[in-house]
């Protein structure tokens, strides 16, 4: 395994740091949103779900960097954050005062983003409904809006962005990158989720001129076989389905090595593996490419596992790859340790984790022995 050259955690003051939008997020339980009457409140965003997958599982320092309006929705997804041990003094606030350089009125011109997830039964799909054209993280421009370079002064391990993020509004991606440029300037470990959603660009082509500039700044890169397609333009070799996985995974491979011969300073690329059988019952898998070292990794498939509810498990994987890293463990070991804790995080509600490193490794330890699962007494 080649040296990553991530930080040490004695030099620095936070282990992870993730810029990005984070959201209320209404969830209407077993009823489909249009005929609920009640809701779980919960939250989540891309970037966030990875920085408390690691606070919270993995007791490791985080901090999520965001925009937010000054009501009771911000103070909630505050609070909920630093429930799971995320430190929110980096949240730039905009008052409802209509005074100084971040506000806003009180009629919400603009709000704190809310969706509404319906996690989805047998045939009928997980549906998110977003509410996100004024959020305040809209509003966040490059150099002068969050100082950067004194953030990574303060030493950081490892810095996360991601595609949603970069592409929400026409200044979002000139933050992701300056931030990007600072953290590589500090020598912080950076990492990257394509993350590729047609609701927030439906432009392919702005969308993969943006992810380029943002990939070449990049030491770990995530995404799954369509994000490299709709995000990048990188389109794996066409396999029919009724061949084994391993051609698949040779075909698939060709296109991660193509990809890391076009962006050089790429260190590592993930990738989480979900076949949906049903919204609740899906094959769960993951590969992590070595590009130093030209290795392919691969996690232990699960096959036809039921879940709870699946936003959220590409997040986790990524969190649980960067916590084995971070702890010292191999690429090997790390592409175990995302692939379990992904499919932990959809065993439970919501978008963040709500498991223990325990459980982490105990799941590792139960897929490679092929086990079942017993109940704890």
């Amino acid at each position: 395994m080649a040296d990553l050259k991530i930080k040490s955690a004695r030099e620095c003051r936070y282990d992870e740091v993730s810029l990005g939008e984070v959201m209320l997020r209404i969830d209407p339980g077993d009823v489909p949103t249009a005929r609920a009457r009640t809701a779980r409140i919960w939250h989540g965003g891309g970037e966030t779900n990875l920085a408390e997958g690691l606070s919270y599982c993995f007791g490791l320092r985080t901090a999520v960097v965001t925009a937010l309006v000054d009501d009771g929705v911000g103070r909630n997804i505050e609070n909920q954050l630093r429930e799971a041990g995320v430190d929110t003094s980096h949240i730039v606030w905009f008052n409802t005062t209509g005074r100084g350089k971040f506000t806003t009125d009180q009629k919400g011109t603009l709000h704190n983003g809310i969706n509404f997830t319906w996690a989805g039964i047998g045939v009928l799909p997980s549906v998110t409904e977003y509410y996100r054209a004024h959020t305040p993280i809209r509003e966040l421009k490059s150099f002068g809006d969050f100082d950067w370079k004194g953030l990574f002064a303060r030493g950081v391990r490892w810095f996360h962005t991601g595609g949603i993020y970069t592409l929400i509004s026409p200044t979002s991606g000139d933050v992701a990158i300056e931030a990007m440029q600072a953290a590589g300037e500090a020598g912080t470990f950076r990492s990257f989720d394509l993350n590729y959603r047609s609701k927030v660009e439906p432009d392919k082509e702005r969308a993969r001129k943006q992810n380029k500039r943002i990939v070449g700044l990049t030491d770990f890169l995530v995404g799954n076989q369509k994000d490299f397609e709709d995000a990048l333009g990188e389109e794996c070799r066409k396999v029919s389905k009724d061949e084994p996985f391993e051609i698949w995974l040779e075909a698939y491979s060709e296109m991660l090595r193509r990809v890391a011969k076009s962006y050089p300073d790429l260190k590592l690329i993930g990738t989480q593996l979900r076949g949906a059988l049903s919204a609740d019952r899906i094959n769960w898998g993951a590969v992590l490419y070595d590009a130093v070292e030209d290795e392919v990794h691969q996690a232990v498939v699960r096959e036809n596992v039921e879940i709870a509810d699946r936003t959220g498990g590409g997040d986790s994987f990524a969190s649980g790859v960067a916590a084995a890293l971070m702890q010292g463990k191999t690429v090997s070991d790390a592409v175990q340790w995302g692939a379990a804790h992904g499919i932990c995080v959809q065993s439970t509600p919501g978008d963040t984790t709500m498991v223990t490193q325990a459980q982490v490794e105990a799941e590792v330890k139960r897929a490679i022995a092929g086990g079942g699962v017993s109940a704890l007494r």
